[in-house]
């Protein structure tokens, strides 16, 4: 299993009412483990941790790419 540490943060005030953690979760067969979080109206971020298989955290990280928002990761590990 993998694990990896990362920021998302959102780049305009509409990307704030969209539940892009949960459809991490939903979508992907990853576990998001939400360690720090700063929402607001207008704007916010996450740290979180992405646990799972590499390669479905590798499409889980290519898809946030596509929303717009502005993914830095942070720590990687690996596991068995």
């Amino acid at each position: 299993m993998a694990k990896v540490h990362m920021r998302i943060a959102t780049t305009n005030r509409e990307q704030v009412q969209v539940p892009w953690l949960w459809q991490l979760g939903r979508n992907f067969d990853i576990k998001v483990n939400i360690l720090r979080a700063n929402i607001t109206e207008d704007s916010g971020w996450a740290f979180v941790e992405l646990e799972g298989p590499a390669e479905e955290i590798q499409r889980a990280t290519a898809w946030l790419h596509t929303t717009g928002l502005h993914v830095e990761p942070v720590e990687r590990s690996v596991s068995e």
